[in-house]
Parts: structure tokens; C-alpha cells; sequence
């Protein structure tokens, strides 16, 4: 047995006003020089080490975002008041919620966690989950899905070997516990990942209206209760650290390991239950999960928001190792933990509830009538502070912002010169080498892992190009999620690249046939200390906003991801959009596959050439330079428009978004996934190899019954839409004018081949 660990006396406030010169770690805790000064002139006295250890995670980069708010307030200068409109909650709530209609409101947001899960693939990702997840339940609602946007080096390389195997199965092991359906995402490999995964995780959840809950501590005397897990020491520093540091390059970042959360998903699927009776039984007043930080942030956000101060006892909380000190207790980031604050008169019914769940709940504190956030350890108090020093009114930096010279040169490195495939052979060939590649072949190896249609509300999912999800079963009224990003088009133009991004999300969307109505993002950057990184940020962050308010869709919260890179080698700028949409009766989803003898095949929008930051100047020539495509934003207004009203009227029989891989893509994705062929004609006037690969925005591959076809080309010119009929569904191969036909048997080789090959089967 090991002997239980002597836990040592306290720094109390009262030791800290009389220890003034006493050395403190807060440089090793990631605190400036600045930053600590800063500290000891708000509190008067040097810090116990508690409140160190809360201005420390407070303060860093994950949780303050100190760099990153100059720029986000953006979002805010730029959303109009008919934007806001749809929004019950936005920006620095725990998740945006927008009215849906029908008393129906629906909350979903976007995190990252991808240092953890370098670090330890399997619970990174698998907690990342569990952290998103908590806060849609914080909102008051019930989670109903989840998506993984996934991005990692090279698909042969030996540390994504190590990488992705474990981060699927975390994100596939906790979601599926949780009986919540994965409906999308995506997986995208580039060598700007290598050493530096992405593993953001988004979670939609529904609610009535009247059930929204937010975070804040109000009323004098009102109780605050942990509930959930018991406290533990992993996770000490976890998240709230690991995301706010440069990884150093070492290869396995195992000195790391003991920052990364235990996550326990059967533990916190009884949470789930537990807090939705808790809030139909209106015994909650305000609510906070414990994720980054633990309870730091729970309190002192809780607190900050409230209308006067609270009274915290350590000892009143439940630990699963003994010895712990109040530091380790406040920055522990232990999983499957709520914070509520509740009426004295309710506490009796709220503690029944917990206990029908076998779900530990315990009174640790109380709102006081004052302003500071005071915390005490056996009868001494270890922490004193002004609740919003802590939580809101941290460091803000003006970073230096600065556009790299290197940046001509990426731009001026043109796709144009690189040499095309022209004969029918040839372009043949590279549409099978494209369907290969790592970034377009079948992402089954992955999502067969995952349960994409428990609780039997999912309409669609992978592979098609957003999830739908039934949210009122008497209606069939649902919603629509997709995430999307291409980095390379954002490494060579941040401003228009962050603009495609939440294009193709609103497009992929609308494409379901649902009425895109909202957005959230996961802003993924290298270090804010890099005046380019910086440049890159604010160019994303400015054509975002602008994005969202030429398309008339509120930006409702997300998150900000720094430090992403290994040395001093960043990885692409990835800022993923996800884009939610309404679709009043999920039976007029529309698919998105070839599925219908006979329906004619039509390419609505325009197309250019435009290979820059391609998919197949990357596969084909490793080349990332010269300009992205154009976005035109009206265009995919009228296109989304088209696509729903069309959808609604039961027109489309079939919808494609053409995006990555172009027109060659989006056919070959179309014949497998709805299990027939076409004989098709690219469209005249175009090269046949920019008709087939160029990745022009705005564009959809849909098609109809062909006694609608006329209708509907005649409809789509009214829209503002241009439409060209290619030709026609049917039989067992594609064939495209004046190319050797390629058989859906040999296509489907291709296509299905690639990651079972990289990684073996899904099942070892």
C-alpha cells in the first residue's frame, strides 16, 4: 500500500501580507515578468500560492485570450442588429444558442484540444470531447451530436501512425459511450501538421426556449454545489497549460503526460441525465462546467458574472488522492465535474435528484454580499481576489502584427506553370490518383468507428456533406452541422482563405437542403509572439466577420487556439468554420449521392482556373503557392437560397458541394456514395482538365428527375444562379466525354483502399 502523502502547511493570505520577498515559481507557471507585478498591485501583497496557481491558468493564453481579444472584438463591431436578433446567447457564454423556431432553440460550439492530445492521442481527444460536450449541457440543453474536424502530418509518416489511430479511437470511444451520434467532420493530413495535430471537437445540443441556463453566481446566500467526479491530480495545469506553449520539438512529448485529463465517459453520460432533470425541475439558478482550469475558472467566472462575491471551502471538496494542496485542488482539471449555484430552499430537492443518479453532489461554498472571491482551506484562507482580476480582466497584448515578406514570394509561385495531364488517358489516371490521395479517398476507416445514427435522430451523416439531426420528432424540424477549412487557401490569402472556409461550410450546409442560420469557429494558429502568425489571425478573423455579415449569419462563439507549432515552425493557418442550419422536416434532406435512374446531373455556379492551394497542385506536385479561388459571397447566397427552396419543394433528388479535388471530385464522390454511375460532358468552353480539377467556389453538383430538369435551369437563371446540364445518371461506371470510362469497381478500389492500407483495420 502506498503511504498517504503529508500534505504540507498552507500559504495563506495572512502568510503572504508577511512573506513580501518570498521567491515564487510564476515564471515556471508561465507568467511574464509583467504579469506577476501586475498581480501583487491588484492584491496589495504578493499571492499565496493558490491564487498563483488561478492567475496563472487564468491568465494563459487558453483561457485569457489575452492576444486574440484586440482582434476578436471585430466579431462584434460587425454584427448588426438583425444578426443578433437570432441569438438567445453569443460570444462569451459557454456555447452560442439561436432560436430555431417552434419554441425550439439549439446550442453548439467548436474547442480544441490539440496539444493533450499529441501528448496522449486517446484521452486528448477523448476528453476534448467530454469538455465540449459539458458545455452544451451548461446551456441547459441536451447534446445530440457531436463532429471531429481532425488534421494531422503526413498520412505515412511514423508520428501519425502514433497520432491519429488513438485519436479516433478517444473521439469514437467517448461519443459512442455517451450514446451521441458522430455525423461530421473531417481529416485532413499536410506536413504542416507534423508534430502538431488538430483534434477539434464541436457538439450540438436542443432545448425548449425557455430552458437556456447561463454562467453566473446571483443572490446572497444561494449555494454552490459541486457535483459530478471527485477532484483529482490529473490534469493539474492540463489544457489551460498545454495550449498556451510551444511544443519544443523533443518527438513524443511524454514529460507532458501527467497535464493530460482521465476522462470517464460512463460518469459523465449519468451527468448528462442528471443536469437536464436538475433543469426541468428549476433548481438551478446558474451554472458553470469544470473544464480548462477546473475550479479557478468555475468560480471565478461563476463569481465574476454574478452580483456579488462567494465563499469557497476546500475541504468541503471531494478528492480521489490525498495530500492534495489548494493549488492542485483549484487548477486540477479532473473530468465529468459541474459547479451550480442554487436557492437554500432548493438544495434538499437538488441533492435528491443527484442522488436518483448516483451522481456525488456537495455544498462547497456560498454567494456572499460582497465583491472578492474568497477561498478557504482548513479554517485559513489561501485565496482573497477580486473575482473579474481572475476571470475577465486579464493581460490584453497589442502583439505586433506584421505581413512576412516571404509572402510575395507564396504568392507569386503560380500553379500555372506546373505541368498539366492532357490526353483523355492521362486525365483519366489522375482522376483515380486523386480519388487515392489521403485528403479525398473514403473516410470509412474512420467513421465506421464512430456511431453516427444512436437515439435514431440521424437523418445524415458521413460521407455526406453535413450532418442533419432530427431535434422534434412531431415535426421532423432539424438541424444541419458541417465544418470545413482548407488551410492552404488561408496560408496564402488569411483574409479571402478564411472567407472560402465559411463558404464551403454555409454551402455544404445548404446543399442538406437546411437554411444556414449560424457559426461557430476553432481559430488554429501558430505562436500570437510571431508578428506573421499575428498578420495571419487578424486578416482570418477580419474576413470572417466580414464573411458573416455579408451573408446575414451571426458569428455565436468559438475558440482560439495558439501555440500551435514545433520549434519555431508553425502549422498552416487553420481557422474551421462550422456553419448550423435549419431544415423545417428532415424527411426533404437531400442526399448526396447519384442515386435515381435516369435524373439529370447539373452543375450549378461558375468555374475558372484556379489551382492555387488546390488539392491537386498539393497531391500531384507537393505545391502550395499563387492565389486561392475567388469568393463571391452573394453568389453563395443565391446558390444556398436555390438549394434549400428547392430542397423544400422536393425538387432535388441529389446535392454535391464541389470544393476540394473540383468537378473530377465531386463526381466520383457522388457515383460511390449513391451507388451509380453517369455518362456526363464537361462543360463547354473549359479545358477539360480546369473543368475537372479547378476548385472554384460557389459551385453544387446536384440533380433531378428529367422531367423537372427545364423547370428547374430555368428557375436557377432566375435566381442569379448559372446552371449547365451535364448529363445523366445511370449504369455501373463514370464515363466522361472523350475519356475511357472508369468502373465504379475500380473506382471504388481506389477510393476505399488508401487508409485501411496506411493504418490496417479499423478492428485491431
Amino acid at each position: 500500500m502506498v503511504p498517504d502523502t503529508v500534505t504540507p502547511p498552507a500559504d495563506t493570505v495572512e502568510h503572504a501580507a508577511a512573506s513580501p520577498d518570498q521567491p515564487q515559481p510564476y515564471r515556471e507557471l508561465g507568467l511574464k515578468d509583467d504579469e506577476y507585478a501586475r498581480i501583487r498591485e491588484i492584491l496589495g501583497r504578493r499571492p499565496t500560492d493558490a491564487e498563483l496557481a488561478m492567475y496563472s491558468v487564468m491568465w494563459s493564453e487558453h483561457c485569457s485570450y489575452k492576444s486574440s481579444k484586440v482582434h476578436l472584438k471585430y466579431f462584434g463591431e460587425t454584427t448588426t442588429e438583425a444578426m443578433r436578433e437570432k441569438m438567445l446567447a453569443g460570444i462569451g457564454e459557454n456555447a452560442g444558442v439561436v432560436d430555431v423556431g417552434d419554441g425550439w432553440a439549439v446550442t453548439f460550439k467548436v474547442e480544441s484540444h490539440n496539444h493533450p492530445s499529441y501528448v496522449e492521442p486517446y484521452q486528448g481527444a477523448a476528453t476534448g470531447v467530454g469538455g465540449i460536450v459539458r458545455d452544451i449541457m451548461a446551456m441547459g440543453a441536451r447534446p445530440i451530436a457531436v463532429a471531429d474536424p481532425l488534421r494531422f502530418g503526413p498520412a505515412d509518416a511514423p508520428d501519425t501512425a502514433r497520432v491519429l489511430p488513438g485519436v479516433v479511437s478517444g473521439v469514437g470511444g467517448y461519443g459512442n459511450c455517451l450514446g451521441l451520434p458522430n455525423v461530421g467532420g473531417e481529416v485532413v493530413f499536410d506536413e504542416g501538421y507534423a508534430g502538431n495535430p488538430l483534434v477539434n471537437a464541436l457538439c450540438v445540443g436542443s432545448m425548449r426556449v425557455e430552458d437556456l441556463h447561463l454562467a453566473f453566481a446571483s443572490g446572497t446566500g444561494n449555494k454552490i454545489i459541486l457535483f459530478g467526479a471527485r477532484t483529482g491530480l490529473d490534469g493539474i495545469g492540463g489544457v489551460s497549460v498545454l495550449a498556451s506553449e510551444t511544443f519544443d520539438g523533443s518527438g513524443t512529448g511524454q514529460k507532458k503526460l501527467p497535464s493530460v485529463q482521465v476522462g470517464d465517459p460512463f460518469t459523465e453520460k449519468v451527468l448528462i441525465e442528471c443536469c437536464l432533470e436538475l433543469f426541468h425541475a428549476g433548481l438551478v439558478v446558474g451554472i458553470q462546467d469544470l473544464g480548462g482550469a477546473g475550479l479557478s475558472c468555475a468560480t471565478s467566472e461563476l463569481a465574476s458574472a454574478g452580483d456579488g462575491g462567494m465563499h469557497i471551502d476546500l475541504d468541503a471538496v471531494p478528492l480521489r488522492a490525498t495530500g492534495m494542496t489548494p493549488a492542485e485542488i483549484l487548477s486540477s482539471e479532473s473530468q465529468e465535474r459541474m459547479c451550480a449555484v442554487v436557492r437554500p430552499e432548493d438544495v434538499d430537492a437538488f441533492m435528491a435528484v443527484c442522488r436518483k443518479w448516483d451522481t456525488l453532489a456537495t455544498v462547497i461554498g456560498e454567494v456572499t454580499d460582497g465583491d472578492r472571491l474568497v477561498i478557504t482551506w482548513h479554517g485559513e484562507t489561501v485565496v482573497d481576489v477580486p473575482p473579474r482580476t481572475v476571470a475577465h480582466d486579464g493581460p490584453v497584448y497589442h502583439r505586433p502584427v506584421e505581413r512576412s515578406a516571404t509572402q510575395d514570394a507564396l504568392i507569386a509561385d503560380s500553379p500555372d506553370a506546373l505541368p498539366r495531364p492532357a490526353a483523355p488517358s492521362e486525365l483519366r489516371d489522375e482522376i483515380l490518383r486523386m480519388a487515392a490521395s489521403p485528403n479525398l479517398c473514403s473516410r470509412a476507416w474512420v467513421t465506421d468507428q464512430y456511431d453516427r445514427y444512436v437515439r435514431g435522430n440521424t437523418a445524415s451523416a458521413q460521407p455526406a456533406d453535413a450532418g442533419v439531426v432530427r431535434i422534434d420528432e412531431s415535426t421532423g424540424r432539424g438541424i444541419a452541422v458541417a465544418t470545413d477549412c482548407n488551410a492552404r487557401f488561408v496560408a496564402l490569402d488569411p483574409y479571402t482563405g478564411a472567407q472560402l472556409a465559411l463558404a464551403e461550410a454555409y454551402r455544404n450546409v445548404a446543399t442538406s437542403g437546411a437554411v444556414p442560420a449560424a457559426v461557430t469557429n476553432c481559430l488554429n494558429f501558430g505562436s500570437p509572439e510571431d508578428p506573421h502568425v499575428m498578420w495571419q489571425f487578424s486578416e482570418a478573423v477580419r474576413g470572417l466577420a466580414d464573411g458573416c455579415a455579408a451573408l446575414g449569419i451571426p458569428v455565436t462563439g468559438g475558440n482560439v487556439s495558439f501555440y500551435n507549432q514545433t520549434g519555431d515552425r508553425a502549422i498552416l493557418p487553420t481557422p474551421v468554420i462550422g456553419v448550423l442550419g435549419v431544415i423545417d422536416d428532415v424527411a426533404r434532406r437531400v442526399r448526396s449521392g447519384f442515386t435515381g435512374e435516369g435524373d439529370v446531373v447539373v452543375l450549378l455556379g461558375t468555374t475558372a482556373d484556379e489551382l492555387g492551394g488546390s488539392e491537386w497542385a498539393h497531391v500531384v506536385h507537393g505545391h502550395l503557392g499563387g492565389r486561392p479561388p475567388a469568393v463571391d459571397l452573394a453568389a453563395e447566397q443565391r446558390l444556398g437560397a436555390l438549394l434549400a427552396a428547392a430542397a423544400a419543394d422536393g425538387v432535388l433528388t441529389g446535392s454535391h458541394d464541389v470544393s476540394d479535388g473540383g468537378l473530377a471530385q465531386a463526381l466520383v464522390e457522388a457515383s460511390l456514395v449513391g451507388g451509380c454511375g453517369a455518362a456526363v460532358e464537361l462543360p463547354a468552353g473549359l479545358d477539360p482538365f480546369v473543368a475537372l480539377f479547378s476548385e472554384s467556389a460557389g459551385r453544387a453538383l446536384v440533380t433531378v428527375a428529367a422531367s423537372d430538369a427545364d423547370a428547374f435551369l430555368v428557375r436557377a437563371a432566375e435566381a442569379g444562379v448559372p446552371g449547365v446540364r451535364l448529363g445523366t445518371v445511370g449504369g455501373d461506371s463514370l464515363a466522361i466525354t472523350d475519356l475511357p470510362a472508369i468502373p465504379l469497381g475500380e473506382l471504388r478500389a481506389a477510393w476505399e483502399g488508401t487508409l485501411p492500407a496506411l493504418f490496417g483495420s479499423a478492428t485491431d
